[in-house]
């Protein structure tokens, strides 16, 4: 006899990394012709020296370092957000607006949380991210499908179409994975306005902000003085200085919902482990002129990437930016089958669409995700050629 499985959970699809992995089984690439693999788009190197000896360091001298912290964040931790951001924004946050989390995941899993129940819905741009999907599938909150129109980018009259009484919020990533659209700051007031206008949250991960290619604020959220009562940012330590392993995001919100976050956070993890909030608040200190610098290898990546794919037949680019591409693929085939042929004939580990789109949604046959940051100039390239060189029939 089986034990009881919640079936919110059982109906959940698997990680697809994880799926993806599964496909390299068996399979063999000579040291001539190694995998490419842009299926993911974690950092693959370790933080600078400089910040890991600040953890070793803080390890061994600072014994709070393997203690239980406060639940909502290291002090210290909370209040250099609330003032890089306040700069960054041109907008006045407090580490109270602050909550640190184990990773930008949990972060967006203690929004939606917060915002929705059992039976809810919340409306999700597609091609959406995964992870996002499975937590809403998981909680029975309907993940409600919006159209992206022109560059990947939404519409907000096309969300406020979508809104019913069971409209609970509305959720943007930008630049966005897996398309790697930066969504424009006046599409981002038309979402604002939108949500405050019908009572709704707005959730904005803005896990990739670092390698946004735009020199000025990505929007003027902020400066809205009632900001906390519409929006809920997110962000993630992971992407800007490589630390992965550790874990560590950060929700903005209002100081009335962190009472919330705090409840959810201490039932959840306690606190995020006191190391990589050590390890992040040490890189906002004294990285920033090298994170400047991997922003720029990131745009350089971006741009022979919009080279690569604008010399390929058939193959079109739907959007491009921070550490993703979202292609049209030439093949009658459908993505996940092209995606799983790719890594025999190919070489190439990469994502179909269809693991981004509503089951059945032909737009995800006929795309595919490149994770493309981890990757060099002449990486990008030979992947072109790979992708040049791959056969197959065209569609008709």
């Amino acid at each position: 006899m089986m034990l009881p499985l919640n079936p919110d959970l059982a109906a959940t699809f698997r990680p697809p990394v994880m799926e993806a992995r599964r496909w390299l089984e068996g399979a063999s690439f000579p040291a001539d012709r190694p995998l490419i693999n842009v299926s993911q788009a974690a950092p693959v190197e370790p933080p600078p020296e400089g910040l890991r000896r600040a953890i070793a360091d803080a390890s061994v001298t600072r014994a709070e370092a393997h203690l239980y912290g406060p639940v909502l964040g290291n002090p210290d931790l909370r209040a250099a957000v609330a003032e890089a951001f306040s700069t960054a924004y041109g907008a006045t946050l407090r580490a109270e607006n602050v909550a640190i989390t184990p990773g930008c995941n949990q972060a967006f899993c203690i929004a939606a949380a917060s915002v929705a129940q059992r039976g809810d819905q919340v409306i999700v741009p597609v091609p959406w991210y995964f992870n996002h999907k499975m937590w809403l599938d998981m909680q029975g909150i309907e993940a409600v499908p919006l159209k992206c129109g022109p560059g990947m980018v939404p519409d907000p009259q096309a969300a406020a179409a979508l809104i019913t009484p069971r409209t609970r919020a509305i959720l943007l990533v930008t630049p966005n994975n897996p398309s790697g659209a930066e969504y424009p700051a006046e599409v981002l007031r038309g979402f604002y306005d939108l949500a405050r206008a019908r009572g709704l949250a707005l959730i904005v991960d803005e896990t990739y902000r670092d390698f946004d290619s735009r020199d000025t604020a990505p929007h003027g959220l902020f400066s809205d003085p009632d900001w906390g009562e519409v929006l809920i940012q997110l962000y993630s330590f992971s992407k800007a200085y490589r630390l992965t392993g550790h874990r560590v995001g950060a929700l903005v919100a209002s100081g009335a919902r962190q009472v919330q976050v705090e409840k959810l956070l201490d039932t959840l993890s306690i606190c995020t482990a006191q190391l990589g909030q050590i390890g992040a608040l040490w890189g906002m200190q004294n990285l920033q002129g090298w994170l400047a610098g991997e922003r720029q290898e990131i745009l350089r990546r971006r741009a022979a990437m919009e080279r690569a794919v604008a010399g390929l037949d058939g193959w079109r680019l739907k959007g491009c930016g921070a550490y993703f591409a979202w292609v049209e693929h030439p093949f009658a085939e459908d993505s996940a089958t092209l995606a799983q042929r790719l890594v025999h004939e190919a070489g190439v580990l990469l994502l179909p669409g269809t693991m981004f789109m509503p089951k059945g949604d032909p737009d995800g046959a006929r795309h595919l995700r490149i994770a493309f940051a981890n990757v060099d100039e002449a990486g990008i390239a030979a992947l072109a050629d790979r992708l040049r060189a791959l056969a197959g029939r065209a569609i008709p």
